[in-house]
């Protein structure tokens, strides 16, 4: 059986999960914590930094989100969509993943980042910095959903939505956004997306800006 390490709170492991739930398959999911350091020697093994999730197929350890749901594509569930078989589509896909990670995911996590490095003096320069790229990036995706249809749910879903919904809570999408606010909502709702947010509730309290009380 496919075994998937990571955290329920964690944002990547989100996007790795949410493929398998999409695809159907039955997985082992390990925590990545104090109280299994089994696990956590796993993963510490598995890449450079030692950085969860990590997906077990047998012998073999895939590492970093988009690779997990690459190896899932390929070797597991090819018709789930997730990957498009037509090149030209792929390619868009891959783009747009690569999209909601580095320009939604990263900023995000550079706000998180700072609370934990000093949640009473957080380096608020560092701070503006991360929400005006946030923002930007907000405007961009607003006229990008003009024209974008889910051809299915995709690789880009599943990096979407684990991004916009932690996004949202250090710096909330403008009402005047009202197409990227209603894809937000639309993934939120998706049973593979909404069983990782029941999973995570409990962890709520440790988010370290503050979650807001809602979603």
């Amino acid at each position: 059986m496919l075994a998937l390490y990571g955290h329920p709170f964690s944002s990547y492991t989100w996007k790795a999960q949410i493929a398998l739930y999409e695809a159907g398959l039955e997985h082992d999911f390990r925590v990545v914590d104090g109280d299994h350091p089994d696990h956590v020697a796993l993963v510490q093994s598995a890449g450079p930094l030692g950085k969860f999730p990590v997906l077990a197929d047998g012998d073999q350890l895939i590492f970093e989100a988009t690779s997990i749901i690459e190896h899932v594509a390929l070797h597991h569930a090819p018709d789930a969509g997730l990957i498009p078989t037509d090149r030209n589509d792929a390619l868009v896909v891959r783009q747009y993943d690569r999209v909601f990670d580095n320009y939604v995911m990263t900023p995000m996590q550079a706000i998180v980042d700072e609370y934990l490095r000093d949640d009473c003096r957080p380096d608020v320069a560092r701070i503006a910095e991360a929400r005006d790229r946030l923002a930007r990036t907000y405007a961009w995706l607003e006229d990008w959903l003009q024209a974008y249809r889910p051809i299915a749910f995709t690789l880009v879903e599943c990096a979407a939505a684990p991004s916009l919904f932690y996004a949202d809570w250090v710096h909330p999408i403008p009402q005047s956004h009202s197409r990227l606010l209603e894809y937000r909502a639309w993934l939120l709702a998706r049973p593979s997306v909404s069983r990782c947010i029941e999973d995570a509730r409990p962890f709520r309290a440790y988010f370290p800006p503050g979650a807001p009380d809602r979603d």
